[in-house]
């Protein structure tokens, strides 16, 4: 069983950044894929960024490559996701997931869920 939370969301200007946070319970952290999704309003749930279990191999969406960077800190069971040259678009609830398998993750399937943190840009 895995509970995860997440924290850093807020409210930022374009061009800004912001720092997520999600902190995992369980003794098995390094044993998932974490990943990041988002939900806009009126939109589908979106996949934003994942990480492999040892963090050597990452994956990002196409629209925010170059701009946020996923991380993962074993000794804190923490994942982060640094979100630079925020834009109005990027506004949304961000959630973060585990999943022992990639496809599983990376296709939203994932087993374990936080319940979100809000993210506004303005522009």
């Amino acid at each position: 069983q895995v509970q995860l939370v997440e924290s850093g969301g807020g409210l930022v200007q374009a061009g800004g950044s912001l720092r997520l946070s999600c902190a995992a319970s369980g003794r098995t952290f390094s044993m998932y894929y974490m990943g990041w999704f988002r939900l806009a309003p009126g939109k589908e749930r979106e996949f934003v960024a994942a990480i492999n279990w040892n963090g050597g191999s990452t994956d990002y969406a196409d629209s925010v490559k170059g701009r946020f960077t996923i991380s993962r800190d074993y000794a804190k069971n923490t994942v982060a996701l640094q979100m630079n040259s925020l834009k109005p678009e990027d506004t949304a609830v961000y959630y973060c997931a585990a999943e022992k398998g990639f496809v599983t993750l990376r296709t939203g399937r994932a087993a374990y869920w936080g319940q979100g943190t809000q993210v506004t840009v303005s522009s």
